[in-house]
């Protein structure tokens, strides 16, 4: 697709994409750097080491979109070309290549200027093979340099192995986009070549019963290159008449591979770097919002018992059966906006009336029952309390009898309320008009079909659903 078949509306979305992240990031940063958001909780010295990491990931996500830096990270097992495929991206051989197995023993980075028209700069990442890092540090390093790029290549020079078919099956879970790099083709004959790339083909269209890879992989996301072509010996016939023969290396073949990564770039680039740093920013706010939960858990159930004996002290002390469901709701909204402040989490009245809401839908029917039951025995408890006016001793019984059952009923609804507040508080925290979810959801609606990013659409879409139902 040439750069001109690219639509205007596509540029604008981009735009929007990358406008409301950097608002979102800004607001984000702005909310957990602020030691006020506290209130009456001032937070201590240990949270705050705890949520500093965060803190800077927020920071630098901000940072790495305001400098419009794409990171594009190649992955593959050893040997496979990873740096001879950086090298010839950027037209010199500006890292290490040779024949010994692991010649990049850490993550390198090299910047690249696709085009001389380009809005976005490019940082290339060359990995360790996948296979030389031993356990649980190639994992570890393969998770780092993956939640950091915007896109990936793995690398391949030739049939995919058990361990490469594993390597791109554990890169999948990163969740970015992602193309297949077939290295080496001028080691192959035309035909072998032609079968080799058909079958990874097949690999990407997946089978019935292996559909990740048909979710991760599309068979347009399919590259073939040769990065550093062996040399070939050439004939020279000199002016005196003698002839020797000499070696050449031939140019790189990795135009089709510019190609499609200039294409990528200018249709989704920007939207590519907001996805990114909007997953940092879900990411780190969640996990701010985790460490928070741990640490005031003490405080939180001193504060959820408290609003229980008062709600439950309240409506039995309470004669007017409406004023119990009328005080009973007020005191669990209470209840919830007390724990946001405890927290410093985000929560504004509107959306707390709304996390009642769906917490009492969630609950399956036994705080509507509350309700119910406040409405009933609020009522019995009325006629009672009339009733004692006339007859003291018996019409006494029977309001004890029905406040005590009410109180009950309303102390454990509160209780509930508040042990369920804390589970939204934790995953809602990234909702709302500028939270990372939300705008997260609204680029993948907005992403064009035939794109890159459309086909992680249905997968990340579905996660952000269940996310949603919290809100």
């Amino acid at each position: 697709m040439s750069h001109s078949q690219f639509s205007p509306s596509n540029n604008n979305h981009q735009e929007s994409h990358f406008n409301r992240t950097r608002a979102c990031l800004r607001q984000a940063l702005s909310w957990y750097a602020n030691s006020r958001r506290h209130q009456n909780h001032p937070p201590e010295v240990e949270l705050q080491a705890a949520v500093r990491n965060d803190l800077e990931v927020l920071k630098s996500s901000l940072d790495k979109l305001d400098q419009g830096v794409i990171r594009i990270a190649a992955f593959g097992l050893v040997s496979r070309g990873k740096s001879a495929v950086v090298n010839a991206l950027v037209g010199q051989k500006v890292l290490q290549t040779g024949p010994l197995h692991g010649v990049t023993q850490w993550p390198k980075s090299v910047r690249w200027t696709p085009s001389a028209t380009s809005k976005v700069q490019v940082e290339l990442i060359d990995t360790p093979g996948l296979d030389e890092i031993q356990g649980e540090a190639r994992a570890q390093m393969a998770r780092e340099v993956a939640s950091q790029a915007d896109l990936i290549l793995f690398v391949v020079a030739g049939d995919i192995t058990r361990t490469e078919y594993q390597a791109l099956c554990e890169l999948r879970q990163a969740q970015k986009p992602l193309v297949l790099v077939f290295n080496k083709i001028d080691l192959y004959p035309e035909q072998d070549r032609k079968a080799i790339y058909q079958q990874l083909q097949q690999l990407g269209t997946g089978t019935p019963s292996d559909r990740s890879l048909q979710e991760m992989l599309s068979t347009e996301e399919i590259v073939m290159v040769a990065a550093e072509p062996s040399p070939l010996e050439v004939r020279v016939e000199w002016l005196d008449g003698r002839v020797s023969y000499e070696w050449e290396s031939p140019p790189p073949q990795v135009y089709e591979l510019k190609q499609k990564i200039l294409n990528i770039l200018n249709r989704e680039g920007r939207s590519l770097l907001a996805l990114n740093a909007l997953f940092q920013a879900r990411n780190a706010e969640a996990s701010i919002a985790n460490k928070t939960l741990k640490m005031r858990k003490t405080e939180a159930e001193e504060l959820i018992w408290r609003f229980t004996k008062y709600k439950a002290l309240a409506v039995a002390l309470n004669p007017i059966g409406m004023l119990d469901v009328m005080g009973g709701a007020i005191a669990d909204l209470a209840l919830i906006r007390s724990l946001s402040q405890l927290y410093g989490l985000p929560m504004t009245g509107y959306e707390a009336g709304n996390l009642w809401k769906k917490i009492i839908a969630s609950s399956g029917g036994l705080l509507l029952g509350e309700l119910g039951s406040s409405m009933l025995l609020g009522l019995g408890k009325s006629a009672s309390a009339v009733a004692s006016t006339v007859e003291s001793s018996v019409g006494l019984t029977a309001y004890a009898g029905t406040a005590i059952t009410q109180a009950g009923i309303a102390g454990y609804g509160a209780y509930a309320i508040g042990q369920a507040a804390q589970v939204y508080l934790e995953q809602g925290c990234s909702w709302g008009p500028l939270g990372p979810s939300t705008v997260i959801q609204d680029i993948l609606n907005q992403v064009e079909p035939n794109t890159i990013l459309y086909r992680l659409r249905q997968e990340l879409g579905e996660q952000l659903e269940g996310r949603s139902s919290l809100q």
